[in-house]
């Protein structure tokens, strides 16, 4: 068990030990649960259709909302960060989950992600903006210039800014993230 829970991300050897003496204590009517819920969830989760984000459904709970603004769609990498972007419960548009970033060191090209699926979206008529919001990196940067070039001719492109954490310190921060804050930095509006 403790080698099956070193697979997971970020469980080192001393958690999974930890998880695995925590699960051998719990009882077993709750041990079968926890187990169950594993096997439904990878059973039954898939990718929406639309979106590629994970659903239930073969069309995901945003894409069906109709209260959600299909002219503007946020293109991530990865699910988990739809779900962050949700909880500021500030973006009000649809989502492109490319299934990753360009990475030819991991052997992933353009043609592993889902970026035929997003031009197809983002050169119909009722999208306005794409927002491409795909965490700084070497990939990431390589994965937005590749998505904003792509896309260009079809729609307005944006990305969201970088910088500053609430209650950083500039003494603290790096160069390069001092630099990405000048970079985005925006006229104040009182």
């Amino acid at each position: 068990m403790i080698e099956h829970l070193q697979k997971l991300p970020g469980v080192g050897p001393k958690t999974a030990q930890r998880l695995a003496l925590y699960l051998i204590e719990r009882p077993e009517k709750d041990v079968l649960a926890f187990a169950q819920a594993l096997v439904d969830a990878k059973r039954q989760v898939g990718l929406c259709r639309i979106c590629f984000n994970l659903s239930v459904q073969p069309v995901c709970d945003i894409c069906r909302n109709p209260h959600r603004d299909d002219r503007v769609i946020c293109v991530i990498a990865d699910p988990r960060d739809a779900i962050a972007i949700e909880k500021t419960r500030e973006y009000r548009g649809k989502y492109h989950v490319l299934g990753g970033v360009i990475s030819p060191m991991e052997g992933v090209g353009p043609e592993q992600l889902h970026l035929q699926e997003l031009v197809h979206r983002a050169s119909k008529d009722t999208v306005e903006e794409i927002i491409i919001a795909i965490g700084p990196s070497v990939e990431g940067d390589t994965t937005t210039l590749y998505v904003g070039q792509l896309l260009k001719p079809f729609v307005r492109v944006t990305r969201i800014a970088f910088g500053l954490p609430m209650g950083g310190d500039l003494e603290y921060a790096d160069e390069v993230t001092l630099a990405r804050a000048l970079e985005g930095r925006r006229e104040l509006d009182y």
